[in-house]
């Protein structure tokens, strides 16, 4: 059996928009938080994994971004692996140092995930993300969005949506909707129920509470979406430092949080309605056996809800809910807190921010601070177990990559 891994120190910017602030700038921010969290210095960081999805596309900075952020701190002359995996980017660096450490070839590690997606050309951002899908495969995708949809169409006179995700995550409600028979409204709960969590998170980009009324009063973007229920974009960074059990006497092992399991996994090809195959589903399965602990057992989520749709989704996913009653389940206050299922006290995308690069290690900061009683007014009482679910790109009919982390609380 592989050694168990720890997280013993977690950082994080501010996420929101920084025109004055670089990407090497907010990785140092975010990696000397997550070092004075551990208690530890650079020199004792054995390997580093630095993710970051688009910073090519936005200054021209490819192939060496994380040699570049990580030198200067003092992560010279160990092994630093450049990672980009689309908006599951930094939830695959944090999976790479798991292996690395399970592997034995460290007994330290560091995962960096950062992005700056605020440019002078706004267009720059929609480019980006517009590659995130099969750029040569355009009809054969949009056909398939036309099968997710069925015969739910957007109301005339709505403006085709200015993103390719906006146009998936519409997709992908419109299928909700038609096979479940979810709202509008509902979707607009999940919204409200986030931004409500975000008046609590100093580190959250927008910190707005609105009514259900409200968001579904907001600008369209997408029918049935609207401004308020999609993620902005972000500019930010995040980190974390592991460790193997035999590191683990090096630390405060009282605020250490054990990674249970960390399963990483791509798309395939699926019928569009066979949502027992999406890829977050196998995966938060292979997580919970390889975790040994069962979706009642989670006591808090961090899932991407670029849209609300996608925490819709990605709680049933994740079972959580029952099948296509997630929206339902934000209707009820079962996934606010104080609820059944705390999802999203961060605020989520949607609230916290999306700088694709460091999204993921957004989530485990969040799930970090929530094992160690941390949180203070956004705090889940007693929690014990976490959950944290981060995809990205889209191929076919689902996410091209999902990433899928069960964390635990180490008893005192």
């Amino acid at each position: 059996m592989s050694e168990e891994v720890f997280v013993v120190g977690v950082g994080m910017t501010k996420f929101g928009k920084w025109p004055d602030r670089s990407v090497k700038d907010l990785s140092r921010e975010a990696v000397e938080a997550a070092l004075a969290d551990a208690g530890c210095v650079a020199g004792e960081i054995e390997a580093a994994f630095f993710s970051t999805a688009a910073q090519g596309a936005f200054d021209g900075q490819f192939m060496i971004p994380g040699q570049l952020a990580l030198r200067p701190l003092g992560l010279g002359g160990i092994p630093v692996v450049n990672v980009e995996n689309a908006c599951a980017s930094a939830s695959t660096a944090f999976y790479l140092a798991c292996m690395q450490l399970r592997a034995g070839e460290a007994e330290i590690a560091i995962a960096v995930g950062a992005e700056k997606m605020h440019a002078s050309d706004p267009e720059l951002a929609f480019t980006a993300l517009n590659g995130a899908w099969d750029v040569a495969q355009i009809d054969c995708t949009l056909a398939g969005l036309a099968q997710l949809r069925g015969d739910m169409h957007a109301p005339p006179g709505q403006e085709p949506p200015k993103s390719v995700f906006m146009e998936i995550y519409a997709a992908l409600a419109a299928q909700h909707m038609r096979l479940y028979g979810s709202t509008p409204r509902q979707f607009a709960a999940v919204a409200a129920k986030n931004h409500g969590h975000s008046v609590h998170n100093e580190r959250a980009q927008f910190r707005r509470a609105f009514t259900i009324d409200e968001v579904l009063a907001g600008r369209p973007v997408a029918w049935p979406l609207t401004v308020p229920m999609c993620a902005p974009i972000s500019d930010g960074a995040a980190a974390a430092v592991l460790c193997r059990r035999s590191a683990l006497h090096r630390f405060r092992s009282s605020r250490s949080v054990m990674v249970r399991a960390c399963i990483l996994a791509s798309g395939s090809d699926r019928l569009p309605d066979a949502v027992d195959r999406h890829l977050t589903r196998l995966a938060a399965k292979r997580a919970y056996e390889r975790a040994g602990v069962a979706p009642t057992d989670i006591s808090v989520a961090e899932v991407h809800d670029a849209t609300a749709v996608g925490e819709v989704i990605q709680i049933e996913n994740l079972g959580l809910c029952e099948e296509g009653l997630g929206g339902t389940a934000a209707e009820r206050g079962e996934t606010q807190l104080g609820g059944r299922i705390p999802v999203n006290p961060s605020g989520g995308l949607e609230c916290k921010g999306h700088p694709i690069g460091a999204t993921g290690l957004g989530q485990i900061f969040e799930l970090v601070s929530q094992l160690r009683g941390e949180c203070g007014p956004r705090q889940v009482e007693g929690a014990r177990l976490g959950i944290a679910e981060n995809g990205g790109g889209f191929q076919g009919l689902e996410e091209a990559a999902a990433c899928v982390t069960v964390l635990q609380r180490v008893a005192a």
